[in-house]
């Protein structure tokens, strides 16, 4: 597997739309960086988000197979949310990914935001895989950390190699086709093993 350069993330990015929109330079001035850079994508925060209520009355025990019982408020922000004290938020992408079958990307965190306290964890954009990417944002502080819309949140390395067997279009992935919204857990009928 090779890392993608910039040239190549481009060109991906021109002729199959792997990303949209793309931001064809790395921008930086004033605002947390997005866009292309030597080898990786800076995408950007979207403006919607799933904060995660906890109410021990309701919920003992977060239960990735019964997502439902999970409460989250629904938040939409403007130029910025504040993202409490000790909370968790689902986020998502304002670019949408459209991943061809021989490249898949590891998503991590922006060294600006970690340094200010934010873990943010995204899951692999296995090959095949297209939509909004949903980041998930956990505030390891006693105070609330700003996040800004529309500005870098994390950013995608893109791997190209032998195309798979199977890829995660192929298997209808459970995540395909994210809309521009934060998506909770699923499981898919028929996955418990209990």
């Amino acid at each position: 597997m090779a890392l993608l350069n910039d040239n190549q993330i481009a060109s991906l990015a021109f002729i199959g739309g792997m990303i949209s929109p793309f931001a064809y330079r790395h921008v930086g001035d004033g605002v947390i960086s997005y866009g292309v850079s030597s080898f990786g994508y800076d995408m950007r925060l979207g403006a919607k988000f799933k904060v995660i209520h906890m109410n021990r009355g309701q919920c003992d025990v977060i239960d990735p197979k019964c997502a439902e019982g999970i409460v989250f408020d629904d938040v939409v922000a403007d130029k910025y949310f504040d993202l409490p004290a000790f909370s968790y938020a689902l986020g998502y992408s304002v670019e949408r990914f459209k991943l061809p079958r021989d490249v898949s990307a590891i998503v991590i965190g922006k060294s600006t935001y970690a340094r200010c306290g934010l873990m943010v964890n995204c899951t692999p954009m296995e090959a095949g895989w297209e939509g909004h990417l949903t980041i998930e944002l956990f505030n390891t502080l006693d105070t609330p950390i700003r996040l800004y819309i529309d500005e870098g949140i994390c950013q995608a390395l893109f791997f190209k190699g032998e195309p798979p067997m199977t890829s995660y279009a192929d298997r209808n992935g459970k995540y395909q086709g994210q809309g521009a919204e934060p998506i909770t857990a699923k499981v898919k009928k028929g996955e418990s093993h209990e």
